[in-house]
């Protein structure tokens, strides 16, 4: 079996794309969940917190108990009222590890998530700090943009969007996304390589 580290490689050098056409897009996480600066890029094992609504404290919790390159994965209900982190917590995680955050709901301190360079996928910003009253749980099963998500699965995110991996089928997307992405170098080298001429006689043979 090939070890976690490799893994997180070859993840993070496939597009979201290809992953998402192996898996027939069951598992692209909803559209509005979006990288907060065009170049972020994450590939890694998912640690999830489930949050009450308007809550935060539980993101705390996760970031102790997180191992280097996860990646937490914070169910907030899709509020977009209170922030489940700002620049402070960004920081705590990013200081232990903690590759980025994949939110359904909002953050706040863009600018500083943007100057530290801490990945940050979620459906949007807030000026408006979370609560931490109590309530959220760590490792548990969680929803992330429609999407059903446990605790060692894998999350994919770069510019496209974001794709969940289920941990018992990571190796076989790994290998068909691999062979995808190489199959469509070939055919656009076939159909790109002389210009109008190649481009034609590709979509002729296509379309016939």
């Amino acid at each position: 079996m090939t070890t976690v580290p490799m893994l997180e490689q070859r993840l993070s050098a496939l597009p979201t794309t290809a992953i998402s056409d192996v898996t027939g897009g069951h598992t692209n996480v909803d559209a509005s969940i979006k990288p907060l600066a065009d170049h972020f890029k994450i590939a890694g094992r998912v640690l999830t917190v489930r949050l009450p609504d308007g809550e935060n404290g539980a993101v705390l919790e996760a970031i102790s108990k997180a191992e280097k390159g996860d990646i937490i994965a914070i169910d907030a209900k899709g509020n977009n009222n209170r922030a489940v982190a700002g620049d402070f917590v960004m920081q705590l995680a990013q200081g232990v590890g903690v590759q980025g955050f994949v939110v359904d709901g909002v953050i706040r301190d863009l600018a500083a998530a943007r100057a530290i360079d801490f990945p940050i996928f979620s459906i949007g910003t807030t000026v408006a700090a979370g609560n931490k009253n109590g309530g959220g749980v760590v490792g548990r099963a969680i929803s992330l943009g429609g999407v059903a998500v446990q605790s060692g699965d894998y999350i994919i995110g770069d510019i496209d969007g974001v794709v969940i991996v289920p941990q018992s089928d990571v190796e076989w997307v790994i290998q068909a996304a691999e062979e995808k992405v190489t199959k469509d170098q070939a055919r656009e080298q076939q159909a790109l390589h002389n210009g109008e001429q190649s481009i034609r006689a590709y979509l002729a043979k296509v379309l016939k």
